[in-house]
């Protein structure tokens, strides 16, 4: 085999092995010793510093390569690219914030019976900074659409910073429609309704009275599932659902001294107070929980909000909870109505945004989770391993990594200085600029405008025929056509 091809072979293995097979770049290099022989690899296996070289020139050439959707027309009505951006900023160590923007095909649900998954979505561009206001937001989005033209739409949570962006976008000349994230609506409309409840912050306590009575006894195979104190209401759920189970194993009445039954009653203390709270917070959670399941894997069309208003007859008419879902599901579909998306399903689920994070958080990381770093190798993690990803990463030379990365703010670098040179933090912090990492992708001279894909005619073949809305129709019409469906 020739070299170059050996070399090749090597990359696409360890990219593998990194990518789809979650090991780390220390494991990588102890494999590929033990497998070269067999793959009729001789000499010296690379060592983690290589193979993390070579996951940066790829996520380098994914997004200086990036070619975009084909653009999409609805009848009169132009999209110039042909995707739903995702869009959300996540903090690291430090005071670096990241900024994505992940792209997913509009027509995900005509072609897919699930949700969208990293697989399904690339990156289109990221940034670093010290902090993201809905100004700076709309700044580096601006910079994005004139390399790759706007986006359909916009799925993001309710975040109120990539809102103002959006907003200013739009002010600006360049509006593209906005999707709300199906989880953190849930979330906020349980939040509203509970966060103020008699009960909570006693159901709150005797949790966590629980949790700390139950650990290292017999006991401990019970203790509550853990709830972050950031975005509870996330998955406060799981710790509802959990008091439900276990006060289920607590019947009422007498039981012996030293019993297992009266173990379980002393751990759980005063948990038995609050069955009308549980009961009744589950009583709106389960309806939401199912429908946000349906909207996660189908989208958001005529069938899956029929569906979600059926479930939500478990709810008081009158309940805040119900009112807020549905009026959100209806101002949602106005959306997919206009996107021509009423019938296939619209995304609705930026749940692959915050998995992005968090797997670029823990994966290959170590204790130092600089923001820079980790925003480097983010575009990796996206979408699929192409046949000629050795090539990509060949393309980047190891100048033009060098020039981006000594560059970057490195927390590793100033840690390093600093720990083992007492009086020497001043110097360091004063010498070091903060700079931090921005990849957009690099402009095809207008290629995306020739690729134009007309979604009535081409999803065609999976929903039949579709009703797109004309251009000159204004907001209450397309309402009242919605609403004349629903109804």
């Amino acid at each position: 085999m020739p070299a170059k091809e050996k070399k090749e072979l090597l990359i696409y293995i360890s990219l593998s092995l990194f990518l789809i097979g979650r090991i780390g770049f220390r494991a990588i290099s102890r494999v590929l010793g033990v497998l070269a022989p067999y793959f009729g690899i001789d000499g010296k296996v690379p060592c983690p510093q290589t193979i993390i070289n070579w996951l940066t020139r790829y996520s380098l050439s994914k997004i200086w390569t990036y070619s975009g959707l084909p653009s999409v027309s609805f009848e009169k009505n132009k999209f110039v690219n042909g995707a739903i951006w995702i869009i959300d900023t996540s903090i690291a160590l430090g005071v670096g914030k990241i900024l994505a923007v992940l792209e997913l095909n509009i027509n995900h649900h005509a072609t897919n019976e699930s949700a969208p998954a990293l697989k399904n979505i690339n990156c289109v561009a990221i940034s670093v900074a010290s902090s993201w206001t809905g100004k700076s937001i709309a700044d580096f989005l601006q910079q994005v659409i004139h390399i790759t033209g706007k986006p359909a739409a916009y799925l993001k949570d309710g975040g109120l910073d990539l809102k103002k962006g959006v907003r200013l976008l739009k002010e600006r000349g360049l509006y593209s429609h906005s999707i709300d994230d199906v989880s953190h609506v849930v979330a906020n409309l349980l939040k509203k309704e509970y966060n103020r409840h008699p009960s909570y912050d006693g159901f709150i306590s005797a949790c966590g009275q629980a949790s700390k009575k139950m650990k290292q006894t017999d006991l401990g195979c019970l203790v509550p599932p853990k709830v972050s104190t950031k975005a509870r209401f996330m998955n406060i759920h799981r710790l509802v659902k959990w008091a439900e189970m276990i006060l289920q194993h607590s019947p009422r009445g007498r039981t012996s001294e030293g019993s297992v039954i009266a173990k379980l009653r002393n751990s759980i203390g005063k948990l038995s107070e609050h069955r009308p709270f549980i009961k009744r917070f589950l009583r709106d959670a389960r309806p939401l929980l199912e429908s946000q399941k349906i909207l996660k894997h189908r989208g958001l069309n005529f069938e899956t909000y029929k569906e979600c208003k059926a479930m939500l007859q478990s709810i008081p008419q009158r309940s805040q909870v119900s009112i807020g879902f549905m009026t959100w599901m209806e101002n949602q579909l106005i959306v997919a109505s206009s996107l021509g998306l009423n019938n296939i399903g619209m995304p609705i689920c930026s749940d692959n945004i915050e998995s992005l994070f968090g797997l670029g958080k823990t994966h290959g990381v170590g204790e130092v989770k600089d923001a820079n770093r980790i925003a480097l190798r983010l575009p990796a993690f996206c979408g699929t391993l192409p046949e000629d990803a050795a090539k990509m990463v060949m393309r980047v030379t190891v100048k033009e990594q060098q020039e981006i990365e000594k560059k970057l703010l490195s927390l590793t670098r100033q840690r390093r200085e600093i720990l083992p040179n007492p009086g020497s933090m001043t110097a360091v912090f004063s010498s070091e600029k903060r700079c931090y990492l921005s990849l957009l992708p690099v402009p095809k001279n207008g290629e995306k405008t020739e690729n134009i894909i007309d979604i009535t005619a081409s999803c065609g073949k999976f929903i039949g025929h579709m009703k797109s809305i004309p251009d000159n129709t204004n907001n209450s019409d397309v309402t009242s056509q919605i609403r004349s469906v629903i109804a």
